[in-house]
């Protein structure tokens, strides 16, 4: 089994879900978890964390944390010795998503409450790794400075999916595919 199975199978999606979607959990689709905001259809967040190639002991920023599953999922693939940040603008997910983790003992994942205008958390910057799980109208530059040299960030912008990758010269950004999300604000 590789890495990114392993995490879907060590942290299954009813576990992150509010009581009432958790007999839903098997549905390859998204889920409303409260705020107006969803659960991810499994199928696309397997994709998305493929596009990123997490590694152990990465440095990881996990944009539009909702429940908390990508980063329990992102949590997994870094392990112990790596770190993962959550940001979610919703108080209320970012009280679910924080205790979601807790309950599953991830404690070098955490779950922080976005500042409004402000994207990412770039206080913790630089990152390996960074995950968006809404969709950007452009590329945010903003993201992309909080990216370490050779680090990769994984995005949905005006309905494709890019992986952008970030060296010391320059950007590079690869088209990975047509993706619905909700709006990154």
């Amino acid at each position: 089994m590789d890495r990114v199975a392993e995490a879907f199978a060590a942290l299954p999606r009813e576990g992150f879900l509010p009581r009432q979607q958790q007999r839903s959990a098997a549905f390859d689709g998204p889920l409303p978890i409260g705020c107006g905001q969803t659960n991810s259809q499994p199928r696309t967040v397997e994709a998305m964390l493929r596009l990123l190639d997490v590694k152990p002991g990465h440095r990881v920023l996990d944009v539009g944390s909702g429940s908390g599953w990508t980063t329990a999922l992102l949590a997994h693939l870094v392990g112990t010795r790596g770190r993962v940040f959550g940001v979610e603008l919703e108080p209320e997910l970012v009280a679910f998503g924080s205790a979601n983790l807790d309950h599953c003992g991830l404690s070098w994942a955490s779950v922080h409450e976005a500042i409004p205008g402000v994207l990412g958390l770039p206080g913790a910057a630089p990152y390996h790794r960074i995950l968006v799980s809404a969709m950007a109208s452009e590329l945010p530059d903003e993201l992309v400075t909080q990216l370490h040299t050779g680090g990769v960030m994984v995005i949905p912008v005006n309905g494709t999916m890019l992986r952008v990758s970030r060296s010391m010269r320059d950007t590079m950004v690869t088209r990975h595919g047509s993706y619905r999300f909700v709006p990154l604000r």
